[in-house]
């Protein structure tokens, strides 16, 4: 059983300290019903920063007006940036594609961007292989650093 205090809710910037961690939750744009009627929007990023050093794990999202803000406000070493799952059956922007999560990545002025949130299962009906084909075409277009 989990007691309270290893559980601790955050608002968008606040952040959590625990031992040489430091969390910080970030904006992130997502639709996220399950179900017709459900307007739950309670999603966020993560930006965790250790001696000096930060990733930035941006959840679930697409892409929104926001990353620019987080970059402003956090300097982010490593950016994990979804890639996959932007055409959904739904047809909703629930997910970056893979020009997009480079925008963001530009956008946060991130030091190496590391892709995520594609191949594994069918979400959506780009083919699985065409996400990291798109990144890298994307990214050598723009001059971007990609690990």
């Amino acid at each position: 059983m989990t007691s309270d205090s290893q559980r601790h809710e955050l608002h968008y910037w606040e952040s959590y300290d625990h031992g040489p961690l430091r969390i910080t939750l970030t904006p992130c744009h997502h639709w996220g019903a399950r179900v017709l009627h459900d307007s739950h929007r309670g999603f966020g990023g993560f930006v965790i920063e250790v001696n000096g050093r930060s990733i930035f794990h941006c959840g679930d999202t697409a892409y929104f007006d926001g990353f620019k803000e987080i970059g402003q406000r956090h300097a982010i070493d490593i950016a994990l940036m979804p890639i996959g799952a932007y055409d959904p059956p739904s047809g909703r922007e629930v997910h970056m594609n893979p020009e997009e999560a480079v925008q963001a990545f530009l956008e946060m002025g991130a030091k190496r961007l590391v892709p995520m949130h594609y191949g594994t299962f069918r979400l959506s009906y780009e083919p699985l292989d065409e996400p990291p084909e798109r990144l890298v075409a994307c990214a050598a277009r723009m001059g971007s650093r990609i690990a």
